[in-house]
């Protein structure tokens, strides 16, 4: 899990990539800014430092159109710039936006609990806790919802960051190129517990991903309504949990179990 704050950095998705692409592009914008001031604050001290008796003296000068017309007009063309920028890559890279491919997306439910993460799996009726398999190559569609205060589901190398919300659901589309362990993790602070809300993401071969859902359907345990009451207990640093069966539209019984209570304050 070290080296999260690099990982946007060293992208494993097309996501990732062009948000990465998008952060350098901004960046560079402002250096163009940023560069220049610094230099000329060293160049402009030492040009008239006090020792240096050949250092033009114009008290009377107080203006210059070539000067103002550069520090405004490059900075006003720099906004412009940032904003179709930033204007094109909101739509491009918005998280509600499906995945363009010829495989069929994998649905995952994603749950944010008392410093722990499910995931149901809903066509293949498993669920994990702090496990998060996919196939590389294939669209991943997440729908979020929280069972606890709010969450913010965050894969760097994969992209996108996305509030889980009681009550609410936000989506999520994310695709893996390269077969690998990625790291995951919460960037809201909730609470004790929350240094150890983090989960392994694994992109691997379809092969691979089909003969992981085969191992997690021979576990002995389902997430029923006990089993969900003991992951709604809060806890800490928790490990991988598998379920090979799940109770049917669970998902949408926790948002809607707290939409029924947000009515019921309002009225």
């Amino acid at each position: 899990m070290s080296g999260v704050e690099w990982s946007l950095l060293d992208p494993k998705g097309p996501i990732a990539a062009d948000e990465k692409t998008l952060i350098l592009t901004a960046f560079a914008l402002m250096l163009v800014v940023v560069v220049p001031v610094i230099f000329m604050t060293f160049a402009f001290a030492w040009k008239y430092r006090a020792g240096n008796k050949a250092a033009t003296y114009a008290p009377e000068w107080d203006a210059s159109a070539k000067i103002e017309a550069i520090i405004w007009l490059v900075p006003a063309v720099i906004v412009v710039v940032l904003s179709v920028l930033v204007w094109r890559s909101s739509y491009a890279l918005s998280p509600y936006r499906p995945i363009v491919s010829t495989a069929k997306p994998v649905q995952v439910e994603v749950v944010a609990m008392g410093w722990k993460w499910l995931f149901i799996y809903p066509d293949l009726g498993i669920a994990t806790v702090n496990r998060l398999e996919i196939p590389t190559g294939v669209p991943v569609s997440f729908r979020l919802t929280s069972d606890s205060v709010m969450g913010s589901f965050f894969i760097p190398r994969l992209g996108g960051q996305i509030y889980a919300m009681a009550g609410m659901q936000t989506r999520l589309h994310l695709v893996a190129d390269q077969p690998g362990t990625y790291a995951g993790l919460n960037t809201q602070f909730d609470g004790d517990g929350f240094p150890g809300m983090r989960f392994d993401t694994v992109a691997t071969s379809t092969q691979g991903f089909d003969a992981w859902v085969r191992q997690v359907k021979q576990s002995s345990m389902a997430l029923d309504e006990g089993a969900f009451k003991k992951l709604e207990v809060p806890s800490k640093n928790n490990s991988p949990e598998y379920f090979s069966a799940v109770e049917p539209h669970l998902f949408d019984h926790v948002m809607h179990k707290y939409m029924s209570d947000m009515f019921t304050e309002t009225r």
